[in-house]
């Protein structure tokens, strides 16, 4: 399918050049035009950069911050002021692992706050009209992280010389900015206004902005110029690309932008800390922005904490060195089954563990492949009441006890509690346990026969040996699935239980092989209306239950195969409608039609939520909530609970006493 794309309306470079100019005086101007605000008047300068400013090296507080930050209400939060300075330290498994600097600061244009409504961020502001007309008003004399101003024209780089480029991005655009097949307009009004105007709703905008890895849309131009082909010098790029080894200019411009992986120290951010370690490296060092846009209501400038040590270590001796307390704070890498010796370790070294609620539909899902190449198979696991069964054969209450001591929640893979979009009835369908209306069930689909060991027989005559595939990243789920492999003998029903590595099992998936998967459930059960419903139909081939019907509409039918189940239709019907909906009624409507059906066909069958991510801090280390959500998107695991408001007191409160 060829699609014809708009060439978008941007003012043009030489009357935005002028415009540019205005920035370096806005802050001064406005702080005569604009009415006074929260801010303290006059805001006390971090120590660590105190020398700084004296030698005349960095401005002064007042002249780095924009002429209108985002002041955080620390009461609001049930936060105190905090003291600016101190170093956070924490464990990573892998170098890989520093791209989460940028997932717990959570710096975006939009973001989340704690009860999942966005809010401008780095904007000062959005206006949204008809769903489809979003004009974004950044903050006057907001500066990227080496001092340069940050203005539309980095919006225009990315949106002109990249996302439309035709060797940066071959494909176009990203589909958040191309909802319906086309193109938006994108006008620069002025330095500090941009508009995205589309023929239709765009319902994925804004909370691509917000998500843990957002939509970037855009970029530093005046540092990514130089690798740029249309901009730089070309015998000095050819001579950059020369020596550093790279394919061509467009592999070195990738390697130069690489924000999210946080693998280029020189590349500006807006992050509240910025990393300074060239990798690769075993400690790297992420220092404080001088530039960043969030102050606390006294006007202290945001975050309280100077540096964010990340420690590279074996993965399996984090909990010990956790135990031993080596770290400020840490999450990453632990899992239920060290809690108990956390919590024994923590009276000893200085830390308090506590446990965060995950935010997922359930910790432990099971997935039946509806598009397995097992010809037999499919036809069998297409039958919903073939999945209803083997919901109602798993005793969810011996799972909980035996393997979650009882915290889990016994339910379907489904939104959370603390969703508006929360049913009961979705919660609980087909969740008691039911040994005999499962075997009814089974017997009304014509699977009677078994062999001598009384396992029921296949049309083509094989015993239901159903393979449940798994990554083997969870002791929990390794646990779960041993007990509910017992379960389901008693219904004629074999599981083997087979492990793969992560990367192993998703090509496997896009491949057709699995019967079934064993994973967590969805990533987002805490969704409001206004988030999109992706995970719950097939518009992506990266989904356990479903990916060839995912990839055929991810490619537009170039792969994959088209969906031919009717209830999985209606899915998609529904997901079309939604984004065509510019109302959040008729938003919440379709995303309670569609978990309806989820819960009705089994889709997928959770088995628990509510499962629990220990959170290990520091007791000097001071508003890290006691009790809160830990989850990915929406949530940025720290990011939406303000880790940049995290302080360390002089003396560590008695938490773990």
């Amino acid at each position: 399918m060829t699609t014809t794309t708009k060439r978008p309306m941007t003012l043009g470079r030489t009357a935005l050049a002028t415009a540019m100019r205005l920035p370096l005086l806005l802050p001064l101007l406005l702080s005569w035009l604009l009415p006074p605000g929260p801010v303290h008047a006059a805001p006390v300068e971090p120590p660590v950069l105190a020398e700084a400013v004296a030698a005349g090296a960095l401005p002064p507080m007042a002249a780095r911050l924009p002429a209108v930050p985002r002041v955080i209400d620390l009461a609001a939060r049930d936060r105190e002021t905090g003291r600016p300075g101190g170093q956070l330290d924490t464990l990573m498994g892998s170098a890989k692992d520093i791209r989460l600097m940028t997932v717990y600061g959570y710096s975006r244009l939009m973001g989340y706050d704690t009860a999942f409504r966005l809010v401008p961020d780095i904007l000062r502001d959005v206006t949204v009209e008809d769903g489809r007309v979003f004009t974004l008003h950044l903050r006057p004399g907001h500066r990227w992280s080496d001092g340069h101003p940050f203005t539309t024209r980095d919006f225009l780089y990315w949106w002109e010389d990249m996302a439309n480029h035709p060797l940066i991005s071959p494909s176009g655009p990203p589909p958040e900015m191309m909802p319906h097949g086309t193109a938006p307009e994108v006008e620069a009004l002025d330095a500090v206004t941009i508009r995205y105007t589309w023929d239709k709703p765009n319902p994925l905008f804004l909370p691509a902005l917000a998500a843990a890895r957002p939509l970037e849309i855009v970029r530093p131009a005046h540092y990514l110029r130089r690798f740029h082909a249309d901009h730089a010098d070309p015998a000095v790029l050819e001579r950059r690309v020369r020596d550093g080894q790279y394919r061509d200019w467009r592999a070195l411009h990738y390697e130069m932008d690489r924000w999210y992986r946080n693998t280029n120290p020189a590349r500006p951010s807006l992050d509240p800390w910025v990393n300074t370690t060239e990798p690769p490296a075993q400690r790297f060092v992420f220092r404080r922005n001088p530039y960043f846009h969030r102050v606390d209501p006294t006007g202290q400038q945001l975050p309280y904490i100077d540096s964010v040590v990340i420690t590279i270590t074996d993965p399996k001796l984090v909990p010990a060195r956790v135990g031993a307390g080596e770290m400020t704070l840490q999450a990453r890498y632990l899992d239920f089954a060290n809690f108990t010796f956390l919590r024994a370790a923590e009276g000893r070294n200085g830390t308090h563990v506590m446990l965060w609620r995950e935010g997922k539909g359930a910790s432990v899902a099971l997935y039946p492949n509806l598009t397995t190449n097992d010809r037999v198979w499919r036809a069998v696991l297409r039958q919903a009441d073939f999945r209803r069964a083997l919901s109602l054969a798993i005793d969810r209450r011996e799972i909980n006890q035996v393997v979650f001591f009882g915290l889990g929640q016994e339910t379907n893979n489904t939104m959370l509690r603390d969703s508006p979009l929360h049913n009961s009835r979705n919660e609980i369908l087909y969740t008691r346990r039911d040994v005999e209306a499962a075997n009814v069930l089974l017997d009304s689909l014509g699977h009677t026969a078994r062999d001598s060991q009384g396992i029921r027989l296949l049309p083509d005559g094989r015993p239901m040996d159903l393979i449940v595939e798994e990554d083997g990243e969870s002791i929990e789920r390794l646990d779960a699935l041993r007990l509910i492999k017992d379960q389901w003998r008693r219904i004629g029903v074999r599981m083997f239980i087979r492990t793969f590595s992560r990367e192993v099992l998703k090509r496997r998936v896009y491949t057709g092989s699995p019967l079934m998967v064993a994973a967590g459930g969805l990533n987002n059960a805490l969704a409001t209306a206004i988030m999109p419903p992706n995970e719950l139909v097939p518009i992506s081939q990266d989904m356990w239950q479903w990916s060839a019907w995912g990839q055929y509409r991810e490619t537009r039918g170039a792969a994959g195969e088209p969906v031919d189940l009717p209830e999985v239709k209606r899915l998609m019907a529904l997901y079309d409608a939604w984004m065509l909906s510019d109302s959040e009624a008729r938003q919440a409507e379709i995303w309670s039609e569609i978990l309806a059906i989820h819960a009705d066909q089994q889709f997928s069958i959770g088995i628990l939520a509510g499962g629990m991510q220990p959170v290990v801090r520091a007791l000097a280390l001071r508003n890290v909530p006691e009790e809160a959500l830990y989850n990915w998107n929406p949530g940025a695991h720290f990011g939406i609970h303000g880790m940049d408001t995290f302080f360390l007191a002089r003396e560590p409160d008695r938490a773990g006493d």
